[in-house]
């Protein structure tokens, strides 16, 4: 498996150990992890820490020239609100651990150009099968149903 998407996993993990959503991302720039995070909206009592925006949060302040030279990985497909800050920061490449469980904003990430590969990852998969079939309730609510 792919060292980076393995790294977002790993964050998905973390998020559930916490309490949370098992939704992990990680953003690399020429090989590197500069960010790292997973759904934390439960555990910090937020509506927006979805795993792509802890990324960002903890990637820090990145010139544009660094975000459209990055690749964001994350273990479910990002949703629209994801979706619009990978876009707003011009990520160029998107890797998707699985969608089907939950397709996101994928169409919206085509339409403006950027790359989308989904590997239906096994792990991705139970993963969310697992922690949606256990939390129903809070599934509904971090996708806004």
């Amino acid at each position: 498996m792919d060292k980076f998407m393995q790294a977002a996993i790993e964050e998905a993990k973390k998020g559930m150990e916490e309490g949370g959503v098992p939704i992990g991302s990680v953003i690399v720039h020429n090989g590197e992890i500069i960010g790292r995070g997973h759904n934390r909206r439960v555990q910090s009592g937020s509506p927006i820490l979805h795993g792509e925006m802890d990324a960002f949060e903890n990637a820090g302040r990145q010139p544009a020239s660094v975000y459209r030279d990055c690749t964001i990985y994350t273990t479910l497909s990002p949703c629209c609100m994801c979706s619009g800050a990978i876009e707003l920061y011009g990520i160029p490449h998107v890797v998707v651990g699985e969608n089907q469980t939950f397709m996101g904003a994928e169409a919206r990430l085509r339409a403006a150009g950027v790359k989308v590969d989904v590997l239906q990852d096994p792990t991705c998969i139970e993963l969310m099968n697992t922690f949606i079939a256990n939390n129903p309730t809070l599934w509904n609510e971090d996708i806004g149903e």
